[in-house]
Order: C-alpha cells, then structure tokens, then sequence
C-alpha cells in the first residue's frame, strides 16, 4: 500500500495547502493519504490568537474536504511536545511495517532537509514527494535530489506544481483587518470568523452576503440604508465606521423568523422576556438577533448590545448604540413626517437626536392605542433630562 503523508502547523490551512493535496491526490494516487496538522511546530512559534491544536484540527477537516482518500489524522495532536516528522514516521512504521510512506513537501523542505531532526532516518524509511513550481526551481531541486539519492540513498518523487501565492503568515496578518478571505475556503473562513481566531474581524461584503441570506428581499434596502447612514453618523462622532456597517449589516438579521421561531431562539439563548416583548413580537428581533449574530459570526459585545438595543433604546447608551439606533430611523428609505428634522439633528447633537426620536417613537406607539416599552420610556426621559 502507497501511503502519502502531508504534515504541517495548518495555520490556518488555505486555498494553497488544499491545491498541494489536490495535487499530491492526483499524481500520486495513494492508498491512503494522510493529512497530519502538527501539535507544536518545531521549529517555529504559533502567533496570539491561534487555534489550539485540536480546533486547527477541525479547520483541517473543512480545507481538505472532497480530496479524494483524504484524511485528517490527529497522531501529532495527540502526542505530546514537539511535532517530529521522525516521530511520526516511526509511529506509522509500526502502524503499516510493509507499505510505503511518502513524505510530501515543498522544495525549501528539500534543501534544508539535512537540518531536519533525524533526517538519515526519514531518508531510510520514507520516500519523498517534493512539489516544484517552475524550470528554474526544477533544476536546483534535481541536482540536490541526485546529491541526495548518491549520500544517502534517498528516494524522491519531483511533481510539478502550480503553488498559490498566499501564505499562513500573511493570511493571519490580513484576518485582522478584514481581508484574506479570498485564500481561504468559505467554511474555514467562516469557522474562524466565528470562533475569532487570529483577532479576525469579517469581510464586509461577505457578512452581506451571508446576512441578506436570512432576510426578506423587500428588508435588503432598508437594512443597506441603515448600513450606509451608520457608517455616515460613525465618521461624524468619532465610532469606527466599519463596526458602525458591521451593526448595521446585522441588525436585522432574524427580524424574518415568525414569532414562533423567536420563541424558540429565545428559549435557545435564554433570553427571557418581558410582557411588552410577548404582546409584540417586532420587539423579539433585536434580542435574538444580538444573540444570532453573535453564535454566527462572533461579533463583539459592543456590536452585539448595538443590536440588542437598537428597537427600544436606553439610558445612557453608547455612541455605537445611538448611532444604530438612529440610523435605524433616519435610513434614506424611511419617510415619515419629522424625518429630516431628526436626519439633520442626528448630525448636529446625538443626544437631543435620541431624545427627539425616542419621543416621536413613543407617541407613535401610543397614538395606536399601544403601550410603549418602558425601556424606551425610561430612554426618553434620561435624554430629556440630559441635555
């Protein structure tokens, strides 16, 4: 039996690890082909903010998906220290003494294998399968391979390769300024967003496209206006404009569920209600949504209490809070009387902006012959009495 063996510290694992197995799947054929994320690299430090091993495990699952005779192993994760490919290789040794393991790897492996822990022994016991990405590079990889094959008796397979220019280092650095996306598989991107891996903070276009998916067609403008007039007040009052998007992205995002599908978010996350928010179901939204944000796509609690307030308001909200609250309003779309009024205060005084809307609010609930929330109620008169 041919086993193949493809080990690394998979942080994260990207678009071209996955093209290295495809190729490895494909030239090769193996048996059986073994993907190894490792339990402590070597030879390097993992970065703040990395996943354990065992959660670089289960990002190695969603990479590596569909390769044919693919599997993810967790040998290195659970063996203690430091992860030697010598170690492993005598593990597997014991595991399958009469086949073959072929160790792939790229050309800088190659030419500083000499280096590597017990290198004669991995010469001895494994044959190596080197992924070359061009003529130039193929050349110096043959002569060290011949050198190799006449010191040491080495085995090596050359297999062209067509490598994706990315790096793990490189796609580590741009997940904390919402980029790199494009390098990553939409499930691993969407784990470690999630789990907020490497401080990583979303794509705004694709927490769009991942929240739109949950709202009705006819809610996408308005919450798109909300995004648009969030961003406008947060570069007016001193708020990071894109986590003032990100809020406005999300704040909507369960306002499609039916009142029963509410109840059985809030039963999920725990949220208990009050007797306002059970004779009004709109109100539901922004509790579950804050929760359903944040189990989705691991926003802060900064933007998570933005969306948990933004339909009653409170007292003394922050600046974030205000301004998804307001802009919630004020959005291009909406049309009301007072409403361009209450756009240009939202400009000139936060705090009277509140006051004034929360107070057209409240008479707009009782002027239906409801009771408005108390929360918006106590709101009101914190920001009247603030001024």
């Amino acid at each position: 039996m041919k086993i193949a063996v493809y080990g690394g510290s998979f942080n994260p694992p990207h678009l071209g690890h996955k093209s290295a197995a495809e190729t490895v799947s494909q030239e090769l054929a193996p048996d059986k082909f073994l993907i190894i994320p490792d339990n402590i690299p070597p030879h390097k430090e993992m970065d703040e903010g990395s996943p354990n091993p065992e959660q670089r495990l289960e990002l190695c699952k969603l990479n590596f998906s569909g390769i044919p005779g693919a599997e993810i192993s967790d040998m290195e994760i659970k063996r203690e220290g430091k992860s030697y490919t010598a170690h492993t290789v005598e593990r597997l040794k014991k595991i399958y003494p009469d086949d073959e393991l072929i160790l792939v790897m790229g050309t800088d492996m190659l030419l500083s294998f000499e280096e590597w822990y017990r290198f004669e022994y991995l010469f001895k016991n494994c044959t190596l399968a080197v992924l070359v990405r061009d003529d130039e590079e193929d050349l110096a990889l043959r002569d060290k391979a011949e050198e190799f094959k006449r010191e040491y008796g080495a085995k090596i397979i050359i297999m062209p390769h067509a490598p994706l220019p990315m790096s793990s280092s490189e796609i580590r650095e741009k997940l904390r300024f919402r980029m790199g996306r494009e390098k990553l598989t939409d499930e691993v991107y969407s784990s470690i967003i999630k789990n907020n891996y490497y401080d990583a903070l979303p794509e705004l276009s694709w927490l769009r496209e991942k929240t739109y998916a949950y709202l009705k067609s006819s809610r996408i403008a308005h919450v798109a206006g909300v995004e648009s007039e969030a961003v406008m007040l947060a570069n007016k009052w001193g708020e990071d404009p894109e986590t003032a998007a990100e809020a406005g992205i999300l704040h909507d995002i369960t306002k499609a569920l039916s009142y029963e599908e509410q109840l059985i978010l809030c039963k999920k996350y725990g949220i208990i209600l009050d007797n306002a928010e059970r004779e009004t179901p709109a109100l539901l939204h922004a509790k579950t949504g804050a929760a359903f944000s944040k189990e989705l796509f691991g926003v802060s609690d900064r933007v998570c209490e933005a969306i948990y307030w933004h339909t009653t308001g409170k007292p003394d909200m922050s600046i974030l809070e205000k301004i998804v609250y307001l802009a919630d309003i004020i959005e291009p779309g909406r049309d009301f009387p007072g409403v361009d009024e209450l756009r240009e205060l939202s400009y000139i005084d936060l705090d009277k902006a509140m006051a004034a809307a929360l107070k057209s609010s409240i008479e707009n609930i009782e002027s239906q012959g409801r009771i408005p929330h108390e929360n918006s109620v106590k709101a009101y008169r914190w920001y009247a009495e603030n001024q």
